[in-house]
């Protein structure tokens, strides 16, 4: 059996992504800037007004894992998508990429595969259109043991933290990674996940994690406070290593008393999606094998915009 560096859950999402101007977005209703989640119908009609799409496979921690595979290191990926025209390309796309796709697309059913319809203006703003289909129902029996128990590191999402059977899974995953010698953590992705179920994120942080992931929003929303600084020091409490992003601020990264700031230079972003993610796989492919975390945060800053040059491998669908 394979023995992953880095292996991912979360929610497998095919990205569907077309510029756009100011004025289309206010004619079909869609809130610049911002995640919304839609239902199927609104979905389908999205998808036909698009024009010149990109697909490519997405989802947040999908894109992380993809980063990592694109620097080198041996992932997998663990995410579901139903037996359908984009379950396959999501499918083949992860695995033409050198991820090891774990779950076989799902044969039978209602809901399709998900996908996130991303228009990106020209300030370089994206307006996300999300359908969660299928991908939500993730459930102990999609994780297989052999592979958890094989990951140096597991990297869960948060988003999946929306139902019991997601938190049930991630339990055991964290887990059986830790007792194959390996480590867990969590992207927190959202802050209004967070406040739905944020007495079992701390419970997860504190009793089954090695790190998290947020940026500043997501790690106040943990202690329902407005300061950052406490919420960070809190967070540094309960969990071993704290990564945290402050956009043009640079990176915090807290592990016990220690605290490291690492700057970044700002930018004028074309198109800002996946930084997060990208962030993520840089800082996770480096801090196994950097000395210490300021050097892993300064290797991951540098790295993101790179990595998502290298990952640009959208697709017009055929």
């Amino acid at each position: 059996m394979t023995q992953y560096e880095v292996v991912g859950i979360g929610n497998a999402v095919v990205d569907v992504i077309s510029h756009a101007d100011d004025t289309f977005l206010n004619d079909n209703g869609i809130e610049k800037g911002i995640m919304q989640l839609i239902e199927r119908d609104r979905a389908e009609s999205l998808y036909a007004t698009m024009q010149d799409r990109l697909q490519t496979p997405g989802g947040s921690v999908a894109n992380t894992i993809a980063g990592i595979g694109a620097l080198g290191l041996s992932t997998a990926f663990i995410g579901r998508v139903r037996d359908d025209d984009l379950g396959q390309f999501y499918a083949k796309a992860m695995t033409d990429i050198g991820i090891d796709f774990v779950n076989a697309p799902v044969t039978g059913g209602e809901n399709p595969t998900s996908r996130c319809m991303i228009f990106v203006t020209p300030d370089g703003e994206r307006s996300l259109n999300t359908y969660l289909g299928i991908s939500t129902g993730l459930t102990s029996d999609d994780v297989p043991q052999a592979v958890a128990s094989r990951a140096k590191l597991m990297f869960l999402e948060g988003y999946l933290f929306d139902h019991d059977a997601g938190k049930t899974a991630f339990r055991e995953a964290a887990r059986a990674a830790t007792a194959g010698g390996g480590m867990a953590g969590i992207a927190i992705s959202d802050p209004f996940c967070v406040e739905r179920h944020r007495d079992d994120f701390l419970a997860l942080i504190e009793n089954d994690l090695g790190y998290v992931i947020g940026n500043e929003a997501e790690i106040r929303a943990l202690w329902e406070t407005d300061d950052t600084e406490v919420a960070l020091a809190r967070t540094a409490e309960i969990c071993p290593l704290v990564v945290c992003t402050r956009s043009g601020d640079g990176v915090t990264l807290m592990r016990g008393e220690e605290r490291v700031d690492v700057p970044v230079e700002k930018v004028v972003p074309v198109d800002a999606t996946g930084a997060g993610d990208q962030f993520a796989a840089g800082f996770l492919t480096a801090w196994p094998r950097i000395v210490t975390s300021r050097h892993a945060a300064r290797w991951a800053t540098s790295a993101r915009p790179r990595s998502s040059a290298t990952l640009a491998r959208a697709r017009k669908p055929r």
